[in-house]
């Protein structure tokens, strides 16, 4: 049986109030009233598509033997690096194999269930134990534009495998075709569109049927059989003209989730379908439609194993987790969408030694440190000698994982000095659990959320970006875990 084994998802901390965003840019565009309703998840200024990829990840693997991941897959359409492959970046994090087979979807915003079929099937044909796909975006639309209102942050992950199944995998059909409803080229930041009436008619009123028709001719089940059927259009009016075009009722679509998070992108099916997962019954029918360039179609049947999974933070749990943006101009910094002086310590010239990093790559990305052989110290940064007194052991360590451990705050500072997005910058000494202490960011919180002695667990975001050459640097930061779990 080869299915879904584990689900992740992540949905960053801040929510922007959408009438907030018509209130500072309605001016320019007062027919975006119509999109001003509920809110949307905004990554934070140390987050990007890679960070949140990997977030999700981290939730979906959370209890499973990392050494049984064969492949890493990563979807999004927002990726950091057009020519470095990012999940290599984001295998370093999770600490896998160095030889696991690891690939770079995008393009469309349907490659996050492409690279699921891909790793779906890559398991059926025996070629790979376990395959880890990961999918998130990031995407910008102009200050003022509906795309701005619509668009929101996200990512989602499944570990896929042959044992201990919860949704197995009965079939698929995907549709291939250069129907243009938005695009962004490689030197664009901005996401563009045509027609919204165009893309409801004959992109969404025609690709998702035919899509779904393709798929229920080939399994030959009736739609109606199915529990839950999960389909990504924002538009609410189209959504509803599909329900009755599909005959379908309407209590079996999935909940889009725009009104809480937005329009994810890539991962919006995927995440759609953790959500669906996460109140799922043995023996649930799944139905799962992406668009962008086409469509995929997937059919998964929940097991009996579903009782038996230990839950994830998943999306229910991140979308509690939430703290509002409650500034317009604070959003559009994070972004990067207007210029900010942040003091002369702002431009110092971030150089990256490659050389440097590949030498410490684990120490760097998988925030793995050293472990004394002969007492059981552990350390990081990783360490020739020993650090504790009453040993001092030389060339006598292990490999020792820092990331998945918690730890407790030993002191903390906020430096207004510091060049800083979002001051003030926080950072301190922390202490893990187990031993072991080093000094680093903090993120996800305020000042105020600070204390001696609070207990904190570790995220992958982004440390810095070199403008000047395109770099973005990642490392681990410290989140009050009142924050996470």
């Amino acid at each position: 049986m080869v299915g879904i084994v584990s689900y992740g998802a992540y949905v960053p901390r801040y929510r922007l109030k959408r009438m907030a965003i018509f209130q500072a840019m309605g001016w320019i565009n007062p027919a975006n009233i119509m999109l001003a309703q509920g809110e949307k998840a905004v990554a934070n200024s140390d987050e990007d598509s890679l960070t949140m990829a990997a977030a999700a990840s981290i939730d979906c693997v959370e209890g499973f033997d990392r050494s049984q991941v064969d492949g890493l897959f990563f979807a999004s359409t927002t990726m950091p690096y057009l020519e470095r492959q990012n999940a290599g970046i984001i295998a370093g994090a999770l600490n896998l194999r160095e030889d696991v087979r690891s690939a770079d979807f995008s393009g469309a915003l349907k490659s996050g269930t492409s690279a699921l079929i891909s790793a779906l099937e890559g398991v059926g044909s025996k070629n790979a134990r376990q395959i880890l796909v990961c999918m998130a975006d990031c995407r910008l639309g102009k200050m003022g534009s509906s795309q701005e209102m619509i668009f929101g942050d996200g990512g989602a992950a499944f570990l896929v495998g042959e044992e201990k199944v919860i949704a197995e995998f009965k079939g698929s059909n995907s549709l291939t075709c250069d129907f243009v409803d938005h695009y962004r080229g490689s030197k664009t930041t901005f996401d563009r569109q045509w027609e919204d009436r165009w893309i409801r008619d004959l992109g969404f009123g025609e690709f998702l049927p035919k899509a779904i028709g393709g798929l229920l001719k080939k399994i030959g089940v009736p739609l109606n059989d199915f529990s839950k059927v999960i389909f990504q259009c924002h538009y609410d009016s189209e959504r509803k003209s599909l329900a009755k075009v599909l005959q379908l009722d309407p209590a079996k679509v999935q909940d889009p989730m725009y009104h809480s998070i937005g329009e994810t992108g890539t991962p919006h099916s995927p995440l759609m379908l953790v959500r669906a997962l996460e109140e799922a019954k043995p023996g649930d029918k799944l139905l799962v439609v992406s668009f962008g360039s086409g469509c995929d179609a997937l059919y998964l049947q929940v097991t009996d194993q579903i009782a038996r999974f230990k839950k994830r933070m998943g999306v229910q749990g991140y979308l509690a987790k939430r703290a509002e943006m409650n500034s317009y101009p604070k959003y559009v910094v994070f972004r990067g969408m207007v210029p900010v002086d942040i003091g002369l310590r702002g431009e110092t010239d971030f150089l990256t030694r490659w050389s440097l990093v590949y030498r410490h790559r684990k120490a760097v990305l998988g925030l793995i440190g050293s472990r004394c052989k002969k007492c059981g110290t552990p350390q990081f940064p990783p360490q020739r000698v020993c650090v504790n007194p009453a040993c001092g052991a030389m060339d006598e360590m292990e490999d020792y994982g820092f990331a998945d451990r918690k730890g407790r705050v030993l002191s903390y500072t906020g430096d207004l000095l510091a060049a800083s997005y979002d001051p003030p910058e926080l950072y301190g000494y922390v202490e893990f659990d187990g031993g072991g202490r080093f000094m680093c960011n903090f993120t996800d919180c305020t000042l105020e959320d600070l204390k001696v002695g609070a207990p904190v667990s570790f995220s992958f975001r982004k440390k810095y970006y070199d403008e000047k050459r395109d770099i973005h640097g990642y490392f681990w930061k410290a989140v009050p875990l009142k924050e996470v779990a």
